[in-house]
């Protein structure tokens, strides 16, 4: 297993990438920063398995709270809220 590299209230933004083949994070979500939510656990990586692929080692999956109006600039709701992604670590870099 990966050791964790993100901490609770830690800033992160996902990587902006559009790589071939199976992917589990959401486009709309990709180059977008938030905070670290909690950290769910290690799991093999989907990506991986997809292709029946070991999907080792195990990554960390976290759940990455964000600012519903910093996604979608015509998101015309209250300013506090927020969807939460789970998205493995290797999607996620230290926020700048």
């Amino acid at each position: 297993m990966l050791s964790p590299r993100f901490g609770l209230g830690a800033r992160v933004t996902v990587r902006r990438a559009d790589p071939p083949g199976h992917l589990r994070t959401p486009w709309y979500i990709r180059g977008q920063s938030g905070e670290i939510e909690r950290l769910c656990g290690a799991f093999a990586n989907p990506e991986e398995l997809a292709y029946n692929r070991p999907g080792l080692p195990a990554q960390p999956l976290y759940r990455v709270r964000f600012h519903q109006c910093e996604i979608w600039p015509d998101y015309s709701g209250p300013a506090q809220d927020t969807v939460e992604v789970e998205i493995f670590q290797h999607w996620l870099e230290p926020a700048p």
